[in-house]
């Protein structure tokens, strides 16, 4: 009988698995999946994600792998620029983007040290349910035979397409349809940095430093031109790049070399969903899911596996109730990760809403909303402040935008 077991071992389970096998309780965690192995990732930690990662002392052994500092970021939304980085948040003065080979190893391996049992290889089949409440999970380890594992609690961290939400029924109460697909790769010979750049046409290529010295490319366009996309990837990626930035696609052209093949990544919709019932919870993509254009999938990963494991640690030693514990991290997740989700959905149809673009181009006029401007990109300025309407009415007056184009709130 474990006190927990977490199914998903990447960026969300295994920080849970790991948090509350440091409080002393007894957790199984579980996947699919063998580690070293691969997943469709953005690779994107921003500062506050590293800041989990630091107090967790995991940090230096992310750093360790050789995955390249990030400290300038460039930014730009069709003929709006903002180039810059954030101040340091807990000490922290860069991002990294680690291949998911590298990050998830680091992480199952600490939950391991941790004191969790983990099984890898491990098809989760089935929810073990006695009166109405989850109690504990079955499923097989490689091609071996049927085993059941019984705990307090079980949490769903398996990612979109989750089998213990599908086996509790959760559904989804807030969401919104995905806007586009992503294809990316693994490239050698270029040193661009960090570029996240949305161009006329609605079309984006971005692309940042990861291990053993390549650089991830990525692109983006509309889903309904995915078809035609697919057909020729490495002529679409050169035609989106040579569209924006006529420099880079030349030294695309030019001197860069793909190493691997093409990973396509036509999300599903964003959601969040029901997270917890009698017995069961959610978490990572499991529970809420957002674009991947704003890049927050693995440091909201970090965040709200960190607050789940409090919350479920204490239920588990009858501080509060269980459900009542469960529903505080649903209703604090949701909370906290408003602003990252509204921001998100709202930009990541590659146009900008009349309000984003006043506020987008009043911040690319003055080098202190600049500056906040990577405040909230790395997670250390709250949305709220940022786009409060009494900072933005200062702003616009700051850089003197014109009135007919000053946007106090996005309604």
């Amino acid at each position: 009988m474990y006190d927990a077991i977490v199914v998903g071992a990447r960026v969300a389970g295994s920080p849970l698995a790991m948090l509350l096998a440091r409080q002393g309780y007894r957790v199984l965690a579980v996947d699919r999946t063998n580690f070293p192995s691969d997943t469709i990732s953005t690779h994107y930690v921003h500062q506050a994600g590293l800041s989990r990662l630091q107090a967790w002392g995991l940090l230096d052994a992310v750093i360790a792998t050789g995955c390249p500092p990030i400290r300038h970021l460039n930014f730009s939304y069709t003929d709006i620029a903002l180039d810059g980085f954030a101040d340091p948040i807990d000490g922290i003065d860069a991002v990294y983007c680690p291949r998911r080979t590298v990050l998830d190893k680091i992480l199952v391996d600490a939950a391991a040290e941790s004191g969790v049992e983990v099984i890898e290889r491990f098809t989760v089949t089935d929810l073990i349910e006695e009166d109405g409440r989850v109690v504990g999970i079955r499923g097989t380890e490689g091609d071996g035979a049927e085993l059941e594992f019984r705990a307090s609690i079980v949490v769903g961290a398996d990612g979109a397409n989750s089998i213990v939400a599908k086996k509790v029924g959760a559904e989804v109460y807030r969401g919104s349809p995905g806007g586009c697909f992503v294809y990316y790769s693994y490239y050698s010979g270029i040193e661009w940095g960090m570029h996240h750049r949305t161009g006329f046409g609605r079309q984006q290529f971005a692309s940042w430093p990861t291990n053993d010295g390549l650089s991830l490319v990525a692109v983006m366009r509309p889903r309904d031109q995915f078809r035609d996309f697919r057909a020729n990837p490495d002529a679409g990626v050169q035609e989106i790049v040579d569209a924006i930035d006529p420099k880079y696609g030349e030294d695309l052209r030019d001197n860069a070399t793909r190493e691997e093949q093409f990973r396509p990544m036509l999300y599903p919709d964003n959601y969040y969903r029901q997270s917890f019932g009698p017995g069961w919870a959610l978490v990572g993509d499991a529970g809420y899911h957002k674009d991947p254009f704003t890049g927050w999938g693995i440091t909201d990963a970090f965040k709200y596996a960190e607050l789940l494991s409090q919350r479920i640690a204490e239920g588990l030693s009858g501080d509060r109730p269980m459900e009542e514990a469960l529903a505080d991290y649903q209703q604090s997740r949701d909370e906290q990760s408003n602003g990252t989700y509204e921001l998100t959905t709202s930009i990541s149809e590659l146009t900008l809403t009349p309000y984003y673009d006043s506020v987008f181009r009043a911040a690319s006029k003055s080098p202190r909303y600049t500056k906040r401007f990577f405040g909230l990109i790395a997670g250390g300025i709250p949305g709220e402040d940022f786009f409060a309407p009494e900072n933005l009415a200062e702003l616009y007056a700051e850089v003197d935008l014109p009135e007919s184009d000053r946007h106090l709130t996005s309604a």
